[in-house]
């Protein structure tokens, strides 16, 4: 678990990060240098969760091995599956990247949403709907892996 007191924000305790993967985690399909070593280093503090529509068809396999549960959406509602994947899992406990109008409701229903914006770009939706925005897939992770940065961001 994650845990952070940020003033004007409140108690953070995330138990579940789920992430999107293309745009995300990966372009094109393919996983974005540095990433996989960060997953497994917060995989020791979290469950990790990746929801995809899968549009390149490579998830299973770039990720095969890796600590965390995979979920291959349908074409349709993947904004309204993927909010509630983390109801499910109890969204007050639940951080969220992702960068895709699709990724929209679960940024906006989980206690720490967090867009990133990189080569494939992000839905303006998915921004308006975050926590906060960063750079890269890579600054988010961190960003969980230094939860003083969070309070630096996030406080009033």
């Amino acid at each position: 678990m994650i845990s952070a007191t940020i003033p004007g924000f409140g108690e953070l305790r995330i138990e579940h990060l789920v992430l999107d993967y293309n745009g995300t985690l990966a372009v094109d399909g393919r996983l974005l240098a540095g990433v996989r070593t960060r997953l497994r280093a917060l995989a020791r503090e979290l469950e990790l969760h990746v929801l995809t529509a899968d549009t390149f068809g490579s998830v299973r396999r770039v990720l095969r091995g890796m600590p965390c549960r995979i979920v291959v959406l349908g074409a349709q509602h993947q904004d309204r599956a993927k909010r509630d994947y983390v109801r499910r899992l109890g969204a007050a406990r639940c951080a969220c990247i992702g960068n895709g109008r699709n990724d929209r409701l679960m940024l906006e229903a989980v206690r720490l949403g967090i867009a990133v914006l990189q080569a494939e770009g992000a839905a303006a939706q998915a921004l308006v709907a975050a926590d906060i925005v960063t750079p890269s897939i890579l600054d988010a992770l961190d960003l969980l892996r230094r939860p003083l940065r969070l309070t630096a961001t996030l406080r009033s």
